[in-house]
């Protein structure tokens, strides 16, 4: 298997802000915003986001949640081997919010159509907006589309897209595989 480089940490690092900033000029103050997580890889990139947000950018009261989708998959009991649930850690309620879900690659839709499922017990929120860093434009299988991408990638249905973060590979980069 050979592995090319997408993105290296310095790419990462412009397209986060590059991110933030567009959240910011669609939701000002984010008084009536939250951010949504998906577990687990979802959750880097938005903790970085909500980082930067709240850090470089001054935005106070952030509302912020990690949701598992563990049991709202399609595939949950089509794998060999179980799917470990992780927490949500959701403690306020999304009705009448903007919800923007973030997650790393967004490649069949399947996940974001569970966590459309799973947000349903928090309630009814006002609008819901998709934030990835990798968009596989080209693999599909339902109508969901980002309102933010950092990259979008043609990788054919063989090749791997990798999410490599700091916090569990100690660097930032973004990998296409063949399989």
């Amino acid at each position: 298997m050979s592995k090319k480089t997408l993105l290296n940490s310095k790419d990462i690092e412009i397209i986060l802000h590059r991110l933030a900033c567009q959240l910011i000029e669609n939701h000002n103050d984010f008084s009536n915003s939250v951010l949504i997580g998906l577990q687990p890889r979802g959750s880097y990139l938005a903790n970085r986001l909500v980082d930067l947000l709240k850090n470089e950018y001054q935005i106070k009261n952030l509302e912020f949640g990690l949701l598992d989708i563990t049991f709202y998959r399609d595939d949950f009991r089509r794998r060999d081997e179980p799917l470990s649930a992780k927490s949500t850690e959701i403690d306020f309620l999304i009705e009448d919010k903007k919800v923007v879900i973030i997650d790393d690659v967004l490649y069949s839709g399947r996940s974001v159509r569970a966590a459309l499922t799973a947000l349903e017990s928090y309630g009814r929120p006002k609008n819901i907006e998709l934030l990835v860093l990798i968009d596989r434009r080209f693999s599909r299988h339902l109508p969901i589309q980002p309102n933010y991408r950092g990259r979008q990638v043609d990788a054919i249905n063989q090749e791997k897209v990798l999410v490599s973060w700091k916090e569990t590979n100690k660097k930032d980069a973004v990998y296409i595989e063949q399989r």
